[in-house]
């Protein structure tokens, strides 16, 4: 690391991501690592003082449980400044007074983001600045382009840090160990093998007060897009010879470029839903169209499934399920690997199991293989049983993780400019579908598990 300590410029550092994500994470991260370096400073339009400021560090930092002697110093030497990063004096000011090596991060609309890039652009910043800013990239693909257009012209292509916190997760990053340094399973992760995967995350939670972003999302935009798709591309990437970030990154976008509909029909390939009223563990769920802020007219789904190919010689035939959804009873969230059968069984044994499967469980982290063993008490009977591994708890909350990458300059576990392109590219025929009511709206019971057929796959 280098010698002078890396300046953290919080931009919209009053808002509420600063408060639950990036403080804690960063507290994490200086538990894990407390010889780390970094400074924090804080910016914002409200007025906040000095003292209140570093409250709200220490606090944070207490929640994440960092000692107070690697915290203390921290939280001493941070300071908050007071800035309308649409104000060219004001961000010039904030620039001067940050330090070098810098990293802003965009804790921001995305409008104001982008207009804030443009303002960078015209200032200029020290050689070695990165961004790093949250998803949506953009709110289609041409908006995408653009963005990255603009991102372009302020700093090269790996000083910027497109943030998708799942690629932070341990359970993500146990994809890469899974896949490259298994001898089981490595050679069998192919089409040939491998009859579909399910990329699932179904959560009990509801609106919970979010109607302000989500139902201008939805879980397809929500979900699908961004989280689902990075999982797919890390599950389904050609082996690298290094973990190299360019390396890495390539391959991702190697994957989503072949990655299209289902049949390329995105109207068969995706379903949507929209949760009504229910009750969850208890708890009284009213109908979504009844949460306050939402628009019944935007027809915004709660839950979403898209069945994609990849149309490369790995893995030409096997259906990608996406399904992501809110206010679901049975919570899932997990990579389901259906195995095919097996080429010959014995005539005599009877064959009644379920497929061989391999579920990566995302929350917790945990590795289940179901495999067909002989029956207890008849050797010529097969059943399932379940090997199952906790996977090691992870060393830092997923803003951790994304945080010290980006201090340290390593671009890996972020979005490259052509994935964000391919993400949008992949998604805006199913969205245009919807626009154009080609795929219904379907209703489902808060605290069910979904309409009832879903998770085929429709015929090509």
């Amino acid at each position: 690391m280098a010698d002078a300590p890396t300046t953290l410029v919080i931009l919209g550092a009053s808002g509420d991501l600063t408060r639950r994500l990036l403080l804690p994470g960063l507290g994490t991260l200086l538990s894990a690592e407390p010889t780390r370096r970094v400074r924090v400073v804080g910016a914002d339009r409200v007025d906040l003082s000095q003292e209140d400021w570093q409250t709200k560090v220490r606090d944070a930092f207490a929640e994440a449980g960092l000692d107070t002697a690697v915290a203390e110093p921290i939280a001493a030497d941070s300071r908050y400044l007071k800035t309308d990063v649409l104000d060219e004096a004001q961000v010039r000011s904030l620039l001067a007074e940050a330090g070098e090596p810098l990293v802003l991060y965009f804790a921001l609309p995305p409008a104001v983001t982008v207009q804030a890039c443009a303002l960078l652009e015209k200032i200029g910043v020290p050689r070695g600045t990165r961004l790093a800013l949250e998803k949506p990239f953009g709110n289609d693909l041409e908006s995408a382009r653009e963005l990255n257009r603009q991102l372009l012209r302020v700093v090269p292509e790996n000083d910027i840090f497109r943030i998708d916190h799942f690629l932070g997760v341990n359970t993500i990053l146990n994809l890469i160990g899974i896949r490259f340094a298994n001898r089981l399973l490595q050679p069998i992760w192919t089409s040939e093998h491998i009859e579909k995967v399910e990329i699932v995350y179904d959560e009990s939670l509801a609106l919970e007060g979010r109607a302000g972003y989500y139902d201008k999302a939805g879980a397809l935009l929500d979900m699908t897009q961004s989280h689902l798709l990075e999982i797919l591309a890390f599950f389904a990437m050609e082996p690298p010879a290094t973990m190299h970030a360019d390396e890495v990154r390539g391959l991702k976008a190697q994957v989503l470029r072949a990655t299209h509909a289902w049949g390329h029909d995105p109207a068969r390939a995706s379903r949507r839903a929209r949760y009504t009223a229910g009750s969850i563990e208890g708890r009284s769920i009213p109908d979504y169209v009844a949460e306050e802020g939402v628009e019944a007219a935007r027809h915004t789904e709660t839950l979403s499934e898209l069945v994609v190919q990849i149309d490369n010689l790995r893995w030409s035939g096997v259906p990608f399920i996406l399904r992501s959804g809110k206010a679901i009873g049975d919570q899932r969230k997990e990579v389901v690997v259906t195995f095919r059968p097996p080429a010959h069984v014995p005539t005599g044994l009877e064959d009644n199991t379920e497929p061989d499967r391999l579920v990566l469980q995302l929350k917790p982290g945990a590795v289940d293989v179901e495999l067909s063993m002989n029956a207890e008490g008849n050797p010529f009977e097969l059943e399932q049983k379940e090997l199952h591994a906790e996977l090691g708890k992870p060393r830092m909350l997923p803003y951790g993780e994304i945080l010290g990458a980006i201090l340290d300059a390593d671009p890996l576990l972020t979005i490259r400019g052509d994935e964000a392109e391919e993400l949008w590219r992949i998604v805006e025929p199913v969205l245009a579908a919807w626009r154009a009511n080609k795929v219904p709206l379907q209703d489902y019971a808060a605290g069910s598990d979904g309409p009832a057929g879903w998770g085929t796959v429709p015929r090509r």
